[in-house]
């Protein structure tokens, strides 16, 4: 096997130990464990002393069953049988059209909010219109970072490209907002003095004809008594999602890149990678989940040829064949992960041994915190073993 490039190893209990870090978000594709990945560092940061709440907006719900719990409310409940030295662990699923509804009440009068929340046109944006989760996630996050209330907050994200959306949002909310149908829907209540009205009207008229050929007209006139409802609140919308994405580009702020050491999963972690320098985002490392390291210092031919001397002992044989194919598989593994670390050498890697039974409850979760802390001590120790599956 050629030689391959070592990445830093991610110390995971430095991360988790440390006042400043407050917010951790674990991004990545679907199926690489992302979701077992945030519990996991949720409970061990909890049983070392930190007040945490794991937000997920993985509407799969995956993360309620790997904490043992019937389903997520959208606001934290503590989980049962978790934590030490002060600290606690609380969990939440994020309910996007909730999240919607009470910033509308937070932010308006009762009688507006009412009026809000009853307009059809609110009911399809805040349960369908595209970017909406993102912002409403961002808006939650936004919510418990600004009760001071946690030490530190873990954010699950969907399991696509999509994570990295809610990066997104502030600039499509506001072009959304500050766009052309919206103020021209807007246009007939901010329109002051009649000569105004007129000319406004004018140009309404012509836009609204348009635009309900297209809607139909019961749907723009849901569309403009939203708008015009919901006008007030324009600039708050802006000035929180403006806060929370300085939140998640300060130095308080880690992502966590979670992959599986597959082809396909670690081109995806490559462009999350790519993407968060671009934005500028404080990233800690890579999650590589499932990994199979060597057991032996055999390499996988000598394992082989052993195999074909001991055709009296089957049993011993099938053994040995089995630590080749797991040498084979490790290397295939080490080759992969050189690519990436070649691409990217300055992102520290926690590799995570995979674990063969289902994670279904608070111990397997355990398990899954220790080894990726146990990372930074494995990564010393692999290293002769590495060598000899050459």
């Amino acid at each position: 096997m050629s030689p391959v490039r070592m990445a830093a190893p991610l110390e995971v209990d430095a991360l988790l130990d440390d006042e400043d870090t407050r917010v951790v978000v674990c991004c990545g594709s679907g199926g690489v464990g992302k979701t077992t990945t945030s519990a996991a560092l949720a409970i061990r940061a909890a049983e070392r002393g930190r007040r945490t709440v794991v937000l997920t907006i993985d509407p799969a719900r995956r993360l309620a069953q790997a904490l043992g719990l019937v389903e997520l409310d959208n606001e934290p409940g503590r989980v049962a049988g978790v934590g030490r030295a002060g600290g606690e662990l609380y969990a939440m699923m994020l309910d996007m059209r909730r999240t919607f509804d009470e910033m509308v009440y937070a932010h308006a009068e009762p009688d507006r909010a009412e009026t809000i929340i009853a307009n059809p046109f609110y009911q399809t944006i805040s349960s369908s219109f595209s970017g909406t989760q993102e912002y409403m996630a961002m808006e939650k996050l936004g919510q418990l970072a600004a009760t001071g209330e946690w030490d530190l907050i873990v954010v699950d994200t969907p399991p696509s490209r999509s994570a990295l959306d809610f990066l997104d949002a502030p600039q499509r909310m506001s072009n959304f907002l500050d766009g052309r149908m919206i103020r021209l829907l807007s246009a007939p209540a901010r329109a002051g003095g009649r000569g105004l009205r007129k000319i406004v009207g004018a140009g309404f008229s012509l836009f609204a004809k348009t635009v309900s050929t297209i809607l139909g007209g019961q749907m723009l006139a849901d569309a403009s008594a939203f708008v015009q409802a919901f006008d007030t609140m324009f600039g708050g919308f802006r000035e929180r999602a403006t806060a929370t994405y300085a939140l998640l580009r300060s130095p308080g702020t880690a992502f966590l890149v979670v992959a599986a050491p597959e082809p396909d999963a670690l081109r995806e972690a490559a462009y999350f990678v790519d993407r968060l320098a671009g934005e500028d985002m404080p990233l800690a490392g890579l999650v590589l989940n499932r990994t199979h390291p060597v057991l032996a210092q055999l390499s996988a031919a000598k394992a082989r040829d052993a195999a074909e001397g001991l055709r009296g002992a089957p049993l011993a044989a099938a053994v040995l064949r089995l630590h080749a194919d797991r040498v084979d598989l490790a290397e295939r593994e080490e080759r992969l992960l050189s690519r990436f670390t070649s691409a990217h050498p300055t992102v520290a890697v926690a590799r995570v041994p995979v674990v063969t039974a289902d994670i279904a409850d608070l111990d397997g979760l355990r398990e899954i915190g220790e080894r990726m802390a146990a990372a930074v001590d494995e990564a010393d120790a692999e290293a002769p073993l590495r060598s000899a599956a050459r």
